[in-house]
């Protein structure tokens, strides 16, 4: 007789496997072309992967435990890249902690930050992991929709959102899956509806890197009085084309910086030595990587955006981030989760549907997917063949 565990009262009653997983393990079942999950067919920059096997293989310490808030040499290295790019100085020694990928960064923000029974406000559609993260930590999700078109924040409803219980806001831009950008203005904005609240907040700025048109992006670490009540997140995953690698940051004050850590000490730990002693290296030795990403990811959005224009779905190009977001509407009258089902199973092209990011029932109505145009310009053209047929 086989024996069964005891009934288990589910701390996530609500949530299944995420939709990455499903469509990736439908695109391989199905030989379909996936363009749903975030990841690039390319490799990282050879001069990285250099850099690690010679980490690797140089023995003795350097593939043994790191420091438990990350090598030194990294966090100095983050530390001059934000003054570059955001003005700002921040310790290396105190308000840097290196994270296995953005996923952990977030995790552990809102695990030190939200106790039971506060509320967190999430704009929609957001990324998946922030509403079970909250409900782990006994706290709420207030969803707070942006705004169509453009996936702009609706001040008006952030601030009808705020409540006493209010304990932190989450922003993510460049915005996953739509592309929106904030200006300086926004950065403004915000901090007028915080002002003279205890709300923390928590950027996830993880496409720091790639916008485009010219565009600039508006760090929280802009700005001194955003900065100093935020957990700000980003990704060497994203950055150097190694999603597989799960390397990322989290930058923040020192008081939030020590209860941070006390989370991520338990959660993770630690990240692989060599892979932070490559990342190090590549940023001092190659800092016109990150300097060329926009232009780099540009060309890709305007290679698939002239394809996408030869198909029957609508879309405006995306402002940043390696995701467009197309309308099918002319297409099919499917909701969003059924037409990228089909899509897989019959036309060989995988993506994302982005009601499953959004609480608030209007969306379940968009038909709207997304693509990631991270991909060889030959996987861009392969897959656009197949949607010329739709």
């Amino acid at each position: 007789m086989r024996l069964m565990p005891p009934p288990i009262d589910s701390k996530l009653p609500r949530v299944g496997t995420t939709i990455f997983t499903v469509m990736s393990r439908l695109a391989a079942e199905h030989g379909a072309i996936n363009l749903s999950q975030g990841f690039p067919d390319f490799d990282p920059p050879e001069r990285l992967l250099d850099l690690a096997s010679q980490h690797m293989r140089k023995g003795g310490a350097g593939n043994q435990y790191a420091p438990m808030a990350g090598l030194p040499g990294l966090r100095h290295a983050i530390a001059a890249k934000v003054a570059e790019y955001y003005g700002r100085t921040v310790d290396p020694e105190d308000e840097i902690t290196v994270t296995s990928g953005g996923t952990e960064a977030l995790f552990c923000a809102i695990q030190a930050i939200v106790r039971a029974g506060d509320e967190v406000i999430l704009l929609d559609p957001a990324y998946d992991s922030y509403e079970p993260a909250v409900e782990l930590a006994g706290g709420r999700a207030v969803h707070v929709p942006l705004q169509r078109p453009g996936f702009g924040i609706d001040w008006q409803r952030l601030g009808d959102s705020i409540s006493p219980r209010t304990r932190l806001l989450v922003v993510n831009f460049p915005h996953n899956p739509s592309g929106a950008t904030l200006a300086a203005a926004d950065l403004e904005q915000l901090a007028e509806r915080l002002r003279g609240t205890g709300i923390f907040v928590l950027a996830d700025e993880v496409y720091e890197h790639m916008l485009f048109d010219g565009r600039r992006h508006q760090s929280l670490l802009w700005h001194a009085e955003l900065a100093a009540r935020s957990f700000v997140v980003s990704s060497f995953g994203k950055t150097c084309h190694a999603t597989g690698w799960k390397v990322g940051y989290c930058i923040a004050p020192s008081p939030l910086t020590q209860e941070f850590r006390k989370v991520h000490q338990f959660v993770q730990f630690v990240v692989a030595t060599p892979l932070q002693a490559a990342i190090a290296d590549f940023m001092r030795s190659c800092p016109e990587h990150a300097r060329e990403l926009p232009d780099f990811y540009q060309r890709k959005r305007d290679h698939f955006a002239g394809l996408l224009a030869r198909t029957r779905l609508r879309f405006e190009p995306a402002h940043s981030t390696y995701f467009q977001l197309v309308d099918y509407s002319a297409v099919s009258d499917l909701p969003d989760t059924e037409f990228a089902r089909l899509l897989t199973t019959r036309h060989g092209v995988a993506a994302i549907p982005i009601s499953v990011f959004s609480a608030d029932t209007a969306a379940k109505n968009e038909r709207i997917v997304r693509f990631c145009f991270a991909k060889h310009e030959a996987t861009l053209e392969a897959a656009a063949a197949r949607l010329r047929v739709l």
